[in-house]
């Protein structure tokens, strides 16, 4: 027996690659249904090769009976909608930042911390966690287990995947408009993505920190362990799929690269792909598609004791967003809901 599955913002990026995931890893489902706004009421969205879902309104949607919802449309939306469909009985996992840092809301990368699935009861909602967070958190828990991170300081290069498909058609326009010679119309970013780096991704803060260098500081400390000291800074690259992350650590005792290699290679979830050579490494091109987070330049850092560098790279809108999300829901049937069993 499967489940009954509604996933919305199912005509944005991330929902259609939910829809996607849930159809590749044949996740057990009796009915899925695909939820939007009132305005995409009537399209068409795949699920699967074969199978195409029409899209429903989720304001008016009745989610009695539904056991999860699988949502990525935007923080608002979570707002209102999610506590409606949790009191209705579903389990809901969220991939917008609204419930993040709710004391009674887990936030979950299975590879790092799926005991924390156990605490879902308390709403009925799940986090998922920003997008640069997981692919980093992946890389960092092996490490930590090994050696202790002490602080980890982040900079961040961020596909315009991340702004959604405005963001994409955006680069796409401008990179048009250059070659052409013609204006440059500006809406999703603050100025000009072709062929430039914004520092600058979500709201300043008091501090001047960005809020999405904010999300990668507390997100982290609540996934992996609120001891550990993070900076970040996160910059918008024209790049349309893919984040990277160039990530130095300084660790509690001593470690060599040889040791840190080994424990990445034995870790769910990451590849490394560390050669010392022309081509011996990932970029975010070749992460477009894939499940695993890359890890690729790991090196002593010289100038500080117990130290490293490497660098991260994942697709953002698979392990980033859709296929995280899809993992905790599989944690969920498998060690909670249990009712395909």
């Amino acid at each position: 027996m499967g489940y009954k599955i509604a996933v919305v913002g199912a005509t944005g990026n991330v929902g259609r690659e939910l829809l996607t995931t849930l159809s590749e890893r044949a996740f057990p489902i009796d009915k899925i249904t695909a939820l939007a706004s009132e305005n995409s009421v009537g399209r068409v969205v795949s699920f699967g090769e074969e199978d195409e879902l029409d899209v429903q309104s989720l304001s008016s949607f009745d989610f009695t009976g539904t056991d999860i919802v699988l949502s990525s449309a935007g923080g608002k939306v979570s707002a209102e909608f999610a506590p409606r469909a949790a009191k209705a009985g579903a389990v809901v996992i969220d991939n917008t930042s609204h419930f993040r840092m709710d004391p009674d809301v887990p936030l979950v990368v299975p590879e790092v911390n799926p005991h924390a699935i156990s605490e879902y009861g308390q709403r009925n909602i799940i986090a998922n966690p920003n997008c640069s967070t997981i692919q980093m958190v992946v890389a960092l828990k092996p490490l930590h287990d090994l050696a202790g991170l002490k602080r980890v300081v982040v900079s961040t290069y961020q596909s315009v995947s991340g702004a959604g498909r405005a963001g994409m058609d955006e680069l796409f326009n401008q990179t048009r408009a250059v070659f052409v010679n013609d204006p440059l119309d500006r809406a999703e970013f603050t100025k000009q993505i072709a062929f430039n780096a914004i520092p600058h991704i979500d709201v300043f803060m008091d501090d001047g920190s960005t809020k999405e260098e904010w999300k990668m500081v507390v997100e982290t400390k609540k996934i992996l362990d609120p001891k550990i000291k993070v900076s970040a800074t996160c910059v918008r690259v024209p790049v349309f799929i893919g984040h990277a992350e160039s990530v130095n650590m300084t660790f509690e005792k001593e470690v060599t690269v040889e040791e840190a290699r080994a424990a990445l290679s034995a870790a769910p979830g990451v590849v490394v792909v560390d050669h010392r050579a022309d081509e011996g490494y990932v970029t975010p091109v070749e992460s477009v598609g894939e499940d695993s987070v890359y890890v690729s330049r790991i090196r002593e850092d010289i100038s500080e004791e117990n130290a490293l560098n490497m660098w991260v790279v994942s697709d953002n809108l698979r392990k980033g967003a859709a296929l995280n999300a899809v993992q905790i829901a599989e944690a969920l049937v498998a060690g909670y809901l249990d009712k395909a069993a």
